[in-house]
């Protein structure tokens, strides 16, 4: 690791360097901006490693000054001075060892959540409805945007599909966890004996496209465009604003009617095509290693159920990693950090796991 570690400093130096140079700031503002997000992924690193070699170079004089002639109360500050700069080094190593773990590449995207309801009737579109306004929240306390992109309610606040989006650094890394089966168990407000029904939702979490990432052919593409229908208003419903997409390789097809704009629709529509397509991407790449992440907390299979909302008991516990929470208010509030943190250390142990 110490060749590894050493071999990032000389590089974050380079970078540096590049950063101050006038001219490919002035001739090649692309490339700049490369290097300073390079240059940006790596400082952490480097900054933990200095840090490390500043805490070995103190554990190495403290150490030596224990072969000097000391009173017995220096010695004692210095051993204990000894035991904490030990304790700080083993800390920063395995610190490093996080740091130094493969970088998701979509970590830093924009997401785009697709919620849907299950089995379970209008009690399942109405726990879809829950899981919206409970990723909404989290959002907010990150101060993340969110913008809606395709809506298909039932009327009593629930949705049988809702698709939006979420604009905030690092959205993909803390939401990519929730893909899955989301299970509710709770009485229904239509429930006259009080009896639990249990229904489903299932989340899909994918990475927002980037055109570098994603080259669709327009020939590819067959647009319609229709009026909407539902709870849009007349101005909505009155005009040809609705816009299908299918993508005719693959047979995908995206509606979107929310906005009163023909274009905006067809903006929105092409945004979740391409997220869609590039998770088919991803999909197709990481099935050579689909054994190897079986394993893992990964982003989960979306025919998996990850976790189960239980009502009666005021608890929600996720599945693939054995945590109970004993506080469903506030997690459906958008209190997640807990939960994600914990699927965060959890996928990390397992990948430095894998690397030993």
């Amino acid at each position: 690791m110490s060749d590894n570690l050493a071999f990032v400093e000389e590089k974050f130096k380079e970078l540096e360097e590049k950063i101050m140079d006038p001219n490919l700031i002035n001739e090649d503002r692309e490339e700049w901006q490369r290097v300073m997000k390079e240059h940006a992924d790596l400082e952490p690193i480097v900054l933990k490693y200095r840090e490390l070699k500043e805490t070995e170079k103190q554990l190495e004089d403290s150490k030596e000054m224990l072969y000097e002639k000391l009173d017995d109360e220096m010695k004692e500050l210095v051993k204990e001075e000894v035991k904490i700069l030990e304790e700080n080094l083993e800390k920063y190593q395995e610190e490093l060892k996080i740091l130094l773990l493969p970088k998701d590449p979509n970590d830093h995207k924009n997401v785009i959540v697709e919620i849907r309801g299950g089995a379970g009737g209008d009690e399942a579109a109405l726990f879809a409805g829950t899981l919206f306004r409970m990723y909404v929240r989290y959002a907010e306390r990150n101060n993340w945007k969110v913008d809606i992109m395709n809506t298909n309610e039932i009327g009593i606040g629930g949705y049988k599909e809702v698709i939006f989006m979420i604009n905030g650094k690092g959205a993909y890394s803390r939401l990519k966890y929730e893909s899955g089966v989301h299970r509710v168990q709770r009485v229904p407000e239509t429930e006259a004996s009080g009896r639990i029904h249990t229904s489903t939702a299932t989340v899909a979490v994918l990475p927002e496209a980037e055109d570098i990432d994603i080259d669709i052919d327009p020939n590819e593409i067959r647009v319609d465009v229709f009026r909407s229908s539902g709870n849009g208003g007349q101005s909505v419903n009155t005009t040809d604003s609705a816009v299908r997409l299918t993508h005719i390789p693959t047979g995908i097809v995206i509606s979107c009617q929310d906005e009163k704009s023909q274009l905006k629709n067809k903006d929105k529509a092409m945004k979740i095509l391409k997220s869609r397509l590039y998770d088919m991407k991803l999909s197709e790449q990481n099935a050579e290693i689909a054994d190897m992440k079986r394993g893992q907390v990964g982003t989960g299979d979306r025919s998996e159920r990850i976790r189960t909302y239980n009502f009666p008991q005021g608890r929600v516990t996720d599945h693939r990693i054995n945590l109970t929470l004993h506080k469903i208010n506030s997690f459906i509030d958008g209190d997640l950090d807990e939960m994600i943190e914990t699927l965060i250390t959890t996928d990390q142990a397992q990948k430095l796991q894998q690397m030993e």
